[in-house]
């Protein structure tokens, strides 16, 4: 019982000492981490210093009559200086962030100026005594002001004591403000954060922008004299709008953007957010995951709730919450916030804290003109430069088609797919001509993409009809092959050097477009002719972008079949609407989340330089938008007859595809009652050259007619039933294959 006894004491000294003594004790030595023990050594000395001065100064102490001849009535400003310093360096480096450098010159100086204006006072009589008859100015006045009159006379100690007095007094007015206001912002916040969760919410009525915190006195801390001036320009930045950027003039061959509906932007004011950032604590906090908010970011459909993990005592030793368990307790703040889904983004890009994305009561319209009017739209400087939508801050959201090159659209049924697509084709009919940019449209469905019908931007009508579709596609890829053999005979790499390099010659060609093929539906293209449809998106992924052929793919089925691993590998671009499972979002995006959307143009965009994911909502174009555009250039294009199947590009080529199978039905004619056969005889009977007989003979064992290839030379076997046939042929074709 005895050394339970006395065992518990131990230990409650040594808690008692690890609470309260110990921390003070610790700052004093320096043996706490990141503490400066000899600086809180020297502001206990210089305190202590200063308290000895006011009470000797009050007649309590001996020292008075020495401390009046030195320094005069500046004794009691100086004791009391000594007493302000001493605390700040003892107190730590959270109270000394709270002092800046100029401050303290301007204070310096001010006191000096004083002291010397003071002992100027008593004329020259007592500048010639000596220190015998001290003024005011006590001997720190009178040896500067001694000083002064010998050196520049009795006008020119004057003023220079009066400058020293007025530009001491200039630095405090001056940097006085800044700290006082930051040290009412401080105040503000404690006050705040005892009747309100600690958050800071932009454009928030009553809620300061830039919102700081007291600090656990266990957590490192951070200086703030390092990053006061990024912090100040950010708070600028923050405080004030954006920087305009000077939007480009509109030629009158484009069309106007009256044809679009303003935007009516995005309110930052949820009143919600404060109740759902003290929910969010409260909630993590009962797992024993203690959180802070700090801070809120309100989007057109989602607000983000930035959290930063704090400490948890664990064996007499605090350690950080770790990022996993934040993310694993998804599904309890979904049920704590009465929310559809949560999605956590951990950690968000660029900022240290953890995202907590929450569904708004009320989703906010984004249009496509205000994202067209913003600066960071302007800025792209690109042809073919599309507006996506808004992020969840509400800021806007673009991206170039150049640079991506290409861009692969899934989502389930309604999720808002083609309105995406929509917006796009809009968005680059809004910002070019047909000179500049064209367009090939695949539209299975027959409902989405005719309505561009008539435009001079398209290379031939909206495409419907699925047995065209590879004959465009082949087509498409004779136009690359010929853009790089053009490209090939100038010298030059791409299509921006090489119509940079027409412009300046005559006689020459004119410069090329680009060219934006938009498929709509790419599951029935795959159903359709699965291989030959993979094989020329393929190859165009590959090797087009140089000569500005970029593709725009939906897909409203998402799955291993439609979107292969050769698509994927090729689109490194890609947006994914809300889908019914977390395969569908693996398929898509390689990694789960977009099972957890919402919906109605809720989307999640990977841009090709990174695989952070980006949530943004997207933009949304109405059909009299779409209508009105459409007009505008149709108006601008006379009207031209419908073109038939037999005048599309492509046609000849279809042509072709078609006598390459008359081609197969007359080789299997010509084998028909052989027992061998070979390339060779292919090529005398059909009047082909040897590549295209080759090729027959690929097919034919494909289809099962044929049997493999015996090496050494030799025909292949005849599969079918065989009857009386030509042997010479065999021998021969043996003998040339």
């Amino acid at each position: 019982m005895t050394k339970r006894r006395g065992s518990r004491r131990l230990v409650s000294r040594k808690r008692a000492r690890s609470s309260w003594g110990a921390r003070w004790w610790r700052r004093i030595v320096g043996w706490e981490k990141n503490r400066l023990g000899q600086s809180a050594v020297v502001g206990l000395a210089l305190f202590a210093l200063g308290a000895w001065g006011i009470v000797a100064l009050l007649g309590g102490l001996p020292g008075r009559a020495f401390l009046l001849r030195v320094c005069g009535w500046g004794a009691y400003p100086l004791a009391l200086g000594l007493i302000g310093g001493g605390a700040f360096l003892f107190l730590g480096e959270r109270a000394r962030q709270l002092w800046r450098w100029e401050i303290l010159v301007g204070v310096e100086l001010a006191w000096l100026g004083a002291l010397t204006l003071t002992q100027l006072v008593g004329g020259d009589e007592a500048l010639a005594a000596g220190p015998q008859e001290l003024h005011g100015g006590g001997l720190v006045g009178w040896v500067l002001a001694s000083l002064f009159d010998r050196a520049f006379g009795g006008p020119g100690a004057w003023s220079l004591a009066l400058a020293m007095t007025l530009a001491g007094g200039w630095l405090v007015w001056y940097f006085l403000p800044e700290i006082a206001a930051e040290r009412i912002q401080e105040v503000w916040s404690v006050v705040w954060s005892v009747a309100a969760p600690r958050i800071r919410i932009e454009g928030l009525p009553g809620v300061p922008e830039e919102e700081e915190e007291a600090e656990d006195e266990a957590e490192e801390p951070v200086s703030r004299a390092k990053t006061r001036g990024a912090r100040r320009k950010a708070g600028k930045r923050r405080s004030g709008r954006p920087r305009p950027v000077k939007s480009r003039s509109r030629p009158d061959s484009l069309p106007p953007m009256d044809l679009l509906a303003p935007d009516e932007g995005v309110s930052t004011g949820d009143v919600a957010a404060r109740d759902r950032a003290n929910l969010i604590e409260r909630t993590l906090s009962s797992f024993g995951v203690p959180v802070r908010v700090v801070e809120v970011n309100v989007g057109p459909a989602v607000t983000q709730f930035g959290v930063e993990p704090l400490y948890i005592e664990r064996g007499g030793r605090r350690r950080k919450v770790r990022v996993s368990r934040i993310q694993a307790l998804a599904n309890d703040l979904a049920l704590a916030l009465a929310a559809p889904a949560v999605r956590i983004e951990a950690p968000v890009p660029g900022r240290p804290y953890v995202g907590i994305e929450v569904p708004n009561s009320n989703t906010a319209l984004v249009n496509l003109r205000g994202i067209m009017e913003s600066p960071e739209f302007q800025r792209l400087r690109s042809p073919l430069a599309i507006a996506l939508g808004r992020g969840v801050s509400g800021a806007p959201a673009v991206a170039d088609l150049t640079h991506m090159p290409h861009l692969l659209i899934a989502g389930a049924t309604g999720s808002g797919k083609s309105v995406c697509v929509n917006s796009i084709v809009t968005c680059l009919l809004m910002n070019n001509g047909p000179d500049r940019l064209r367009f090939l449209m695949v539209d299975p469905k027959m409902v989405e993409l005719v309505g561009y019908n008539g435009i001079p931007h398209l290379l031939a009508p909206v495409v419907t009809d699925l047995e065209q579709v590879v004959g465009a596609l082949v087509w498409l890829t004779l136009q690359m092959d010929e853009r790089y053999r053009k490209f090939n005979a100038l010298g030059v790499r791409n299509l921006e050097a090489y119509n940079r390099k027409v412009a300046r010659r005559k006689g020459d060609e004119g410069p090329l477009p680009y060219i934006v093929v938009v498929i709509d539906e790419l599951a029935d293209l795959m159903m359709t002719a699965p291989e030959e449809v993979e094989r020329h998106i393929c190859r165009l992924a590959q090797m087009a972008r140089a000569t500005g052929i970029h593709l725009v793919i939906a897909t409203q089925r998402p799955s291993v079949d439609v979107v292969t691993g050769l698509i994927k590998a090729n689109f490194p671009a890609r947006i994914a609407f809300a889908v019914t499972s977390q395969i569908d979002s693996r398929v898509i995006l390689d990694q789960p989340g977009a099972e957890k959307l919402l919906g109605r143009g809720d989307m999640l965009f990977m841009a090709p330089e990174s695989s952070k994911l980006q949530r943004i909502q997207g933009c949304f174009v109405s059909d009299n938008e779409i209508r009105a555009v459409v007009d505008f250039w149709r108006e601008r294009n006379p009207e031209e007859p419908v073109v038939a199947d037999s005048l599309l590009p492509w046609a000849s080529l279809l042509d072709e595809m078609e006598a390459q199978d008359d081609l197969l039905e007359q080789a299997l004619r010509e084998i028909e009652g052989r027992e061998r056969v070979s390339a060779s005889m292919l090529q005398r009977r059909l009047h082909i050259g040897y590549p295209r007989a080759a090729r027959l003979i690929e097919q034919l064992e494909e289809m099962g007619v044929v049997g493999p290839d015996e090496g050494g030379g030799r025909s292949r076997r005849v599969l079918l039933s065989s009857s009386n046939g030509d042997g010479d042929d065999e021998e021969d074709g043996a003998l040339f294959d």
